[in-house]
């Protein structure tokens, strides 16, 4: 009876102790010395008197050492949560008082930047620091005591008063996902994954579990490379790399730079695509000149571990029209509701996607109002208890029953990847900082471009709109665009009319 992820990778080192497990620009690591790099990471945790099912934090840039770092933590029978060593300190400060990590794993390089915000009651432990021996009996018996259901990490995803949430996902909720990429996909144990995205992104952890599960090799591309998407097909062509599960910027920025006439990419078999809309003319040039490869759309907010449908792609689709997002994954129901939580199942007829089944997380992270509003009680259910997540997405089925994305019930969008709450940077400039007393911030969204419209007697220098935002904010949440007015446009209720300057932006 699988319970915990580690058995999957307990069974994978069995068979494959030799195989390279990671690719790490010039450096590799083969399963049997990646399982034994985890297990003196998880003998420290323990060592420490951190408990099991406890949050254990992870700042370290996409490496080798991050991949174990995340193993050594679900060895010791606790869970990771991996943080954005790019995030302004005073981010991960309200992501540290908000989830209470019982540890940070980092080098004492990289722990600097964050050193100060850190309090005294979380642990360090610094991975070039002497580790001593592996412990197998101790973490063996830690294990012992969880369960399925018991969390295995947390992904933190914007939130609008200035402080991310933290999802809480669990080993059953990833054991359903993986069962269904596998039977749909029917990958075997020759996959080289190409792995472009954050480590605090979700398909990050899905490659992680690809790794475990079926002796994946994860093939790092460093982040600077995505500047640079000629090289990141080079190391694709030289790692012979066949399965990619991107977000697509990246695709969409390959197919404008014509690069796939020059670079063949003969070894890829299995293309993903989520976390944002693909435009249909970019993909096309991607179906025309890798007829070999099989093509996914899939949609799911972190709240459904991963993803909850999927569309594979085997037909021709004009330019001009929308790609599908498809079915419901295996195990997964999908229900469209109307403004009065009736269900939608006409052509046409848009509705609120929410989903039910294993694949939900169990919440969010110390916030349980912010939990009890986003997981509901299922409202065509009556009968008995049962949680559905309201996605805040609106959809409609075509005229094939194909689920079509038409986009977002409230401030939340998907800009280069990442769910970005326009909320929460609206609370930075003007509650946080304190740059502005009115600003509106909408999303341009054919042009992928953050707007913000500010009240201002006199213009504010846009390197200083930057520099400051930038000391709270990641990079991909500063805005792009901005526009100084002396009085913002109002309601008939005297608030700001968002929905005007949205349809500045999106004439």
């Amino acid at each position: 009876m699988r319970i915990h992820l580690i058995q999957l990778f307990e069974e994978t080192v069995k068979k494959y102790p030799e195989k390279t497990a990671v690719i790490d620009k010039e450096r590799t690591v083969t399963f049997g010395d990646l399982r034994r790099e985890a297990v003196l990471t998880g003998t420290r945790i323990a060592q420490l008197g951190i408990p099991q099912n406890k949050p254990v934090a992870v700042f370290l840039d996409k490496s080798i050492e991050s991949v174990y770092a995340d193993l050594g933590i679900l060895y010791a029978g606790d869970f990771y949560m991996n943080l954005d060593i790019k995030t302004p300190a005073e981010r991960i400060k309200n992501i540290i008082q908000l989830t209470e990590p019982a540890a940070i794993i980092s080098t004492q390089a990289q722990i600097k930047s964050i050193a100060a915000v850190i309090p005294d009651s979380v642990k360090l432990i610094l991975l070039n620091d002497e580790q001593g021996e592996g412990d197998e009996k101790t973490l063996s018996q830690r294990r012992a005591t969880v369960i399925d259901t018991d969390p295995s990490c947390i992904i933190n995803t914007s939130g609008s008063t200035g402080t991310p949430k933290g999802v809480v996902l669990n080993h059953k909720s990833f054991f359903d996902f993986i069962d269904w990429s596998l039977e749909t996909f029917g990958f075997g144990d020759d996959l080289v994954m190409g792995s472009l995205s954050p480590i605090v992104f979700d398909i990050y952890s899905f490659e992680l579990c690809m790794l475990m599960t079926k002796a994946s090799t994860l093939v790092v591309l460093p982040a600077h490379l995505a500047a640079f998407p000629a090289k990141i097909l080079e190391v694709l062509e030289k790692h012979q790399v066949n399965f990619l599960f991107w977000v697509p910027t990246i695709m969409v920025n390959i197919a404008n730079m014509d690069l796939l006439s020059t670079f063949r990419l003969e070894s890829l078999r299995t293309v993903w695509f989520a976390g944002e809309v693909f435009p249909t003319k970019q993909f096309n040039y991607w179906h025309r000149h890798l007829p070999q490869v099989v093509f996914a759309n899939l949609y799911g907010p972190i709240e459904i571990t991963l993803d909850c449908t999927y569309y594979i792609i085997n037909k021709e689709i004009p330019d001009e029209e929308p790609l599908p997002i498809g079915y419901p994954c295996r195990n997964t129901d999908i229900l469209i509701l109307d403004d009065d939580d009736k269900a939608v199942s006409e052509p046409g007829i848009e509705g609120e996607l929410c989903v039910r089944g294993t694949s939900l997380a169990m919440g969010y992270y110390n916030n349980p109002e912010k939990t009890a509003a986003a997981f509901v009680q299922n409202p065509l259910n009556k009968a008995y208890p049962e949680l559905i997540y309201r996605t805040g997405d609106i959809v409609c089925l075509n005229d094939e029953g194909l689920i079509m994305f038409k986009g977002r019930k409230d401030n939340i969008v998907k800009h280069m990847g990442y769910r970005t709450d326009l909320g929460e940077i609206e609370h930075v400039i003007i509650n946080t900082l304190k740059l502005v007393k009115n600003g509106c911030i909408v999303y341009n969204q054919a042009e992928k471009q953050i707007t913000l419209f500010y009240e201002a007697a006199e213009e504010i220098p846009v390197p200083q709109f930057r520099m400051e935002i930038g000391k709270v904010l990641p990079k991909y949440m500063i805005p792009t665009v901005y526009h100084r007015l002396e009085q913002l446009q109002r309601n008939t209720n005297g608030k700001i009319d968002r929905l005007y300057y949205k349809k500045e932006v999106n004439v």
